[in-house]
């Protein structure tokens, strides 16, 4: 419920007044013609007749990181709050944290404000609680976080986007809402600017919200999320990238720590091992008693000398970068979320070059660890670092040009420099393929998975075969064994490992059962996994290590006896785990938002037997596009009439704009009513040009249906079904 005396709750109610004020920002010049401006919107907000309020959370939602459920009239009276409005998966959402973060060590609840995650799933094992505990742990998310399932909030504020910010005043007062990601500099002068105003009007209070961070309640575990593993050839020993703890840990093949470098809570320091910092590191590689690690989320490569016992930058700025060319020295070139390494050879065929998965810009570069060159390239400076392969657009596009080649958030990366391979092998996550970039001309070529549209990144799945017959769901991880010729996969999003001939671009199913979960059986058939996200080979090719990410687990695969082991440093007994990929038997129908048009159709007369033919023609605005990983869908109903669709689909997913789905409706041969009305639910996915905001709309069309009670052998033709959002 709303507050007394509140008006309509709906953020369209804040769009007039808050547009002219970001209209007047534009002309301000100083901070402090910016902080009057704010100061006098917010003068003109409060003195509305009746407050603009959000409804209080609904009863019986599940909270973490609290002593318990939190009132927005109750607990939360007095205080400046962020509401965050969420889906852990989205990756907008993701980047804004960081924005949160830096909000959240500025003030306090103390200070009077407070940060409030409103987690609104997009698809429904996002609904599960233990799924987005573990996102509130990997994602060091301290604030209270409320699991709104079924989107009540979001429904009744009419929210359109992940990620949505509403600042609200002290008594549940809405403020100022922000769409999307990039915004952090007017959340912080909004939230200040907030908080001096009602302190000026002695309406803040410093009671303090009893938070209990979930992650205190987990007991103590060796690994968390580990990312990536790789063997030291040279010596008895593995590098793990313990992502979670953001350390690096190496251990021996008994699971005794060696060295624990970083840790346990994220930073950005170069120094000794025990002052070092990384943020959530990814891929690692070992040569010479030195480790390179891909650090993911601080956009840098770093160096650690297991000598010297010292952590150096060798690449990256430390922020986030677009430039997709390179060519600088590694610390002077921005580069974004590196995701793996792997050591290369130059064409004087010594190990000079570092390998890099770039997954923020779709791309593979190279750092040259020596003087060098690339193929089809000049002597490079030692240093420098690169692109390589990948034009930067998100694609699953093969070309002989590397720089028109296409890649969608390449994760993993393995090397095989014998011939007649002399390839990279590349695990395309989001275009849930395997591809090879070849070392002599850097040509990239398809080896599994996908399909031969470039631009189809949804063309994933579990089906073993040949070349785009095979179906994979977000690889983050290849390993190729050089004794047996074939190539081993992580096959993430399926909980399975796969192996592929590269000879025959066979895939199959190697272990795994697709179950997400942690069971060591008999054999690979009866093992599960969680997202495995690293692989790596040991033992002359006999053994495969599996950093089992979601389990904490590095798990040992004996390729000759075909049974799997734990590496002892992991104690299952203490791992954090998600839940269970929930799969309803049946499509839940979301509710439409009140937004939503409703469009009635002109009558349509049908006859028994008939099947009615729908087509549904969707525009999206100009340079959007469906986002990816989510299911846009339709749902066909027939309110008071449900005898009409019985025994047929009701539901469907819309996986493209340009191949528009055929709903069909046979109209039964006994018909209980002559006249009905057939609904035609659609709820669209999408994102903007910029990728700076997800959306989630929907439209209703509404078919009236004149049955007569002759029957007619013909068809009529094709129903349209039109609107442009």
């Amino acid at each position: 419920m709303a507050a007394p005396g509140a008006r309509s709750c709906s953020l369209s109610g804040l769009l007039p007044a808050q547009t002219s004020l970001e209209y007047a920002l534009l002309d301000a010049v100083t901070q402090q013609e910016k902080d009057s401006l704010v100061y006098q919107y917010l003068q003109k907000v409060d003195g509305w007749e009746r407050d603009l309020s959000v409804p209080e959370f609904p009863e019986g939602l599940e909270w973490l990181n609290t002593e318990g459920p939190i009132s927005i009239y109750k607990d939360l009276r007095g205080k400046v709050v962020v509401l965050d409005f969420f889906t852990y998966c989205c990756i907008n959402c993701i980047h804004l944290l960081p924005d949160l973060h830096s909000l959240e060590h500025t003030y306090s609840d103390k200070d009077g404000l407070l940060v409030v995650g409103v987690h609104s799933a997009k698809f429904p094992n996002e609904k599960v609680l233990d799924n987005i505990k573990s996102a509130v742990l990997r994602y060091n998310i301290t604030h209270p976080v409320v699991n709104d399932a079924d989107a009540t909030l979001w429904q009744e504020l009419e929210v359109s986007c992940w990620p949505t910010l509403v600042i609200l005043g002290p008594r549940g007062n809405m403020l100022f809402s922000l769409m999307g990601e990039g915004h952090k500099d007017k959340l912080l002068l909004y939230t200040s600017t907030a908080l001096k105003y009602y302190k000026d009007r002695g309406q803040i209070r410093d009671a303090r919200i009893g938070i209990k961070l979930y992650k205190d309640s987990l007991p103590p575990s060796p690994l968390l999320f580990p990312g990536k593993v790789t063997v030291d050839d040279e010596s008895d020993r593995l590098v793990i990238a313990d992502s979670g703890h953001h350390r690096i840990v190496v251990v021996g093949k008994n699971g005794q720590i060696q060295y624990s470098i970083g840790g346990p809570n994220p930073g950005r320091k170069d120094g000794t091992f025990s002052e070092s910092t990384f943020n959530s590191p990814q891929g690692v590689a070992i040569k010479n008693n030195t480790i390179y690690v891909a650090d993911t989320e601080n956009h840098l490569i770093r160096k650690i000398d297991l000598d010297a016992e010292l952590v150096s930058t060798v690449a990256g700025i430390g922020i986030q970068g677009t430039d997709r060319d390179g060519g600088a020295t590694g610390e002077e070139q921005p580069i974004s979320s590196p995701w793996d390494v792997v050591f290369g050879t130059s064409e004087a065929h010594r190990s000079d070059i570092l390998w890099i998965a770039m997954a923020g810009t779709h791309q593979i570069w190279a750092l040259l660890l020596d003087c060098g060159k690339l193929p089809k390239k000049n002597e490079l400076k030692k240093g420098t670092c690169l692109r390589f392969a990948g034009s930067g657009n998100e694609e699953n596009r093969n070309n002989a040009y590397p720089h028109k080649a296409g890649f969608a958030q390449p994760s993993g990366l393995s090397v095989a420099t014998e011939e007649p391979w002399a390839c990279l092998f590349v695990a395309d996550s989001e275009s849930s393929t395997v591809r090879t970039v070849s070392l002599k001309d850097g040509a990239v070529k398809h080896l599994a998975g996908g399909e031969r549209d470039p631009m189809n990144l949804f063309a994933f799945g579990d089906v073993d075969g040949v070349g785009v017959t095979a179906k994979l769901q977000h690889p983050l991880g290849v390993a190729w064994n050089r004794k047996r010729s074939l190539l081993y996969v992580a096959d993430s999003y399926n909980h399975k490992i796969k192996v592929v001939d590269p000879k025959t671009k066979h895939c199959s199913t190697l272990a795994g059962t697709g179950d997400a979960s942690n069971v060591i059986g008999p054999s690979f058939s009866e093992s599960t996994f969680n997202e495995p996200g690293g692989l790596c080979i040991g033992e002359n090719g006999r053994l495969l290590y599996v950093a089992d990410t979601n389990n904490h687990q590095i798990k040992v695969m004996d390729l000759e006896t075909k049974t799997i082991s734990v590496l002892p440093v992991v104690r299952s007994e203490n791992a954090v785990v998600d839940g269970p990929f929930v799969l309803d038997k049946q499509k839940t129908r979301p509710k439409l938002p009140k937004s939503a048009p409703n469009i009635c159709l002109s009558p349509v007369t049908a006859s028994p037997g008939q099947t009615l033919q729908f087509t549904l023609r969707l525009e999206l605005p100009s340079g959007s596009k469906l986002t990816e990983g989510v299911s846009s869908c339709w749902f066909l109903t027939a309110e008071g009439n449900e005898w009409l669709c019985e025994g047929q689909p009701s539901s469907g997913d819309i996986e493209s704009i340009c191949s528009p789905p055929a709903i069909s409706l046979r109209v039964p041969g006994d018909c209980l009513s002559l006249e009905a009305v057939v609904s035609i639910s659609v709820f669209l996915y999408y994102c903007s040009a910029d990728s700076s905001a997800c959306m989630m709309k929907g439209v209703l069309f509404s078919q009236p249906l004149q049955i007569t009670e002759t029957q007619h052998k013909a068809c009529p033709a094709p129903l349209e079904l039109r609107y442009v959002f």
